[in-house]
C-alpha cells in the first residue's frame, strides 16, 4: 500500500504562546491529515531534552518530555486549577520563560492532584521500571543545581552506591514523585492522542536516536554498557566525519556503546529500549542506522570530528536478536551518510526501508542514490528532513547549473516546493513524507535544525495558527488520490 505523511514535531504545533503540546492542536492536526488523504504523522524524538533543546540529546530514552504535557487538558480533567498567571502568554515566544511557566503549572498540578492519583502513578511506574532511575536522576540533578551527573559533588550518588540511592530517595521523596507523576501525565496524554490518530487511520511515525546523552539517566544507571573510564567519563565519543553538512564533521559527544558487553546480555538494554518504542509509535525511524554496522569513534576531548576511526558494530547479530524478540517492530532505517559495503549488507539482511532525500539528488549526476530515477519501492522518499533547509531556503542557495538540472528532471509546477512535493508523491517509494514547512512553502527562516550548531533558532520553529486550511487539505487529498497514496 502506498502512503504519504507529514513531518511535524509536537513542539512545532501552534499552541497559543507556548511550544506545541499534546492538546487540542495535536488532535486538530490529526483531523487535517485525514482530510488531506495522509495516513502518517512523523515526529522527532519525544524524550526530555537537555542543553540546546535537541530531541536527539535526551536525559532518558524511556521518558517523555514534560513540556509536551498539555495544561488545558489537565484543567479540563480537574488536575490543575485555572490560574492565568501561570501560563499567560506574550505574542513572541520566549522559550525559557515558557518552560518556566509550564514547570510551575505542572508543580501546581502535582501539589493539587498527586495524592488522589498516587495509586495510579505507582501502577504506571511498576509497568515502566526504568522511570524509577529517571525520576531519581532528575531529582538529584535539580538538588545539585542542574549540574551534569559526572560533576555532582557527592561521589557516592555519582557511583550509585546503594546507601546513597536510599538516602537521596528519602530526602528528595517529593521531587522524585513529581517526576513520576509528570511521566504518568505524559504517557496518559500520549496514549490518548495515539489512540485518536489510529482510529482516524493515522499511524504515528517516531524517531529514536541511536545514542544517548552523556548527561542522562541511561548513562548514569547503566555505565557498564558504555565506553567509560573509572570515573565514568567517556573515553571515546560519537560523531560523523566531514560530509555534506559540515567540513569539520559532526562531533556529537555521546558516549559510545561497549558492544561486547551488550552482546553478553543478549542486548537486554536495547531490547528494553525498543519495547518502549513499541508503546509510543506504530513505526520508528532508527536515527544513524549505519552506526549498527560501523560507528565513528572520536577521542573524548577532541576539538572536532576530523580525526576519528571507523569501528565495527554488531550488525546482523544485533538485528537477529531484535527480530526474534520484537517481531512486531516496524523499523525505518536512517541510512544517510557514509554507506559502506558493510552497511549495504546489513540493510539487505534486515530488509528495512531506507531513506531517499530529493534535495540531495541533484549533485553527482544520475548515479546519485537520491536522484529521482533511483528511488526504489522499499524506501521512504522525503523532500527534506529536519536537518535540511526548507525547499525554498535550499533553492535560493543553489547554483544556476544545479537549478537547471533540477528543473529538467522535476515536474513543471508553479513553485519549486510544488515540483519537489509532487516528485516525492509520484515516486516509486512506498511512503512519501513531506516536512510541514515545505507544504506551507516557508523560507529558510523556518528551518528546524542546522547540524553542527547548538542553540539559536534550532528546534524552535512553530507553525502559525490558521495555517492548516480546508483548501490546503483539499489540494493534498487530490494529489494523494492522483498518485494513489490513499
Amino acid at each position: 500500500m502506498r502512503q504519504s505523511g507529514v513531518l511535524l514535531h509536537i513542539t512545532s504545533l501552534p499552541t497559543e504562546g507556548m511550544f506545541g503540546t499534546l492538546g487540542k492542536e495535536a488532535y486538530q492536526f490529526v483531523d487535517w491529515l485525514r482530510k488531506a488523504g495522509m495516513s502518517i504523522w512523523q515526529v522527532l524524538p519525544v524524550g526530555p531534552t537537555g542543553y540546546g533543546e535537541s530531541p536527539y540529546q535526551s536525559t532518558c530514552t524511556h521518558a517523555g518530555s514534560i513540556y509536551m504535557i498539555d495544561l488545558d487538558t489537565l484543567k479540563k480533567e480537574g488536575l490543575l486549577t485555572d490560574d492565568a498567571d501561570l501560563y499567560s502568554n506574550a505574542k513572541e515566544l520566549n522559550f525559557e520563560n515558557a518552560k518556566a511557566r509550564h514547570l510551575r503549572a505542572l508543580k501546581k498540578s502535582f501539589e493539587e492532584s498527586y495524592a488522589r492519583l498516587k495509586d495510579e502513578v505507582s501502577q504506571f511506574i511498576d509497568a515502566h521500571p526504568s522511570l524509577n532511575d529517571y525520576s531519581l536522576f532528575m531529582a538529584v540533578k535539580d538538588y545539585f543545581g542542574g549540574k551534569m551527573w559526572t560533576e555532582w559533588p557527592d561521589i557516592a550518588i555519582r557511583m550509585r552506591e546503594e546507601k546513597a540511592i536510599e538516602h537521596y530517595g528519602r530526602i528528595l521523596g517529593d521531587e522524585v514523585n513529581f517526576y513520576k507523576y509528570t511521566q504518568y501525565l505524559f504517557f496518559k496524554q500520549w496514549t490518548s492522542l495515539k489512540s485518536y490518530a489510529n482510529k482516524n487511520g493515522i499511524s504515528i511515525f517516531g524517531d529514536i536516536p541511536i545514542y544517548v546523552s552523556e548527561d542522562s539517566s541511561d548513562t548514569w544507571a547503566n555505565p557498564e554498557i558504555f565506553q567509560l573510564d573509572r570515573d565514568r567519563r567517556p573515553v571515546k565519543v560519537a560523531g560523523v566525519p566531514p560530509d555534506y553538512f559540515s567540513e569539520d564533521g559532526q562531533l556529537w559527544g555521546n558516549p559510545l556503546y561497549d558492544w561486547k558487553k551488550l552482546k553478553k546480555t543478549g542486548y537486554a538494554w536495547w531490547i528494553n529500549r525498543l519495547k518502549t518504542t513499541l508503546e509510543l509509535y506504530d513505526m520508528v525511524r532508527v536515527d544513524h542506522f549505519i552506526g549498527f554496522a560501523n560507528y565513528y569513534s572520536i577521542r573524548a576531548g577532541a576539538p572536532n570530528a576530523r580525526v576519528g576511526k571507523w569501528e565495527k558494530a554488531p550488525g546482523k547479530h544485533f538485528f537477529s536478536n531484535v527480530k526474534r524478540k520484537l517481531p512486531e517492530l516496524n523499523v525505518i532505517a536512517e541510512d544517510l551518510g557514509v554507506i559502506s559495503k558493510r552497511v549495504k549488507r546489513l540493510l539487505r539482511f534486515c530488509g528495512y526501508p531506507g531513506m531517499k532525500v530529493l534535495s540531495f539528488g541533484f549533485d553527482g549526476g544520475q548515479d546519485n542514490p537520491h536522484f529521482l530515477a533511483n528511488i526504489t519501492e522499499n524506501s521512504i522518499c522525503y523532500t527534506g528532513t529536519h536537518d535540511n533547509d526548507t525547499l525554498i531556503g535550499w533553492w535560493n542557495q543553489l547554483g544556476e547549473e544545479t537549478k537547471k538540472y533540477a528543473k529538467e528532471n522535476l515536474p513543471e509546477r508553479d513553485t519549486i516546493s510544488d515540483s519537489m512535493i509532487e516528485a516525492a508523491l509520484g515516486s516509486p517509494a512506498r511512503i512519501a513524507v513531506i516536512p510541514m514547512q515545505d507544504i506551507l512553502k516557508l523560507d529558510g527562516s523556518a528551518r528546524m535544525n542546522t547540524p553542527g550548531t547548538v542553540g539559536g533558532s534550532n528546534w524552535r520553529w512553530r507553525m502559525q495558527k490558521g495555517a492548516l486550511t480546508d483548501e490546503l487539505a483539499a489540494k493534498y487529498r487530490e494529489l494523494n488520490e492522483f498518485y494513489e497514496r490513499i
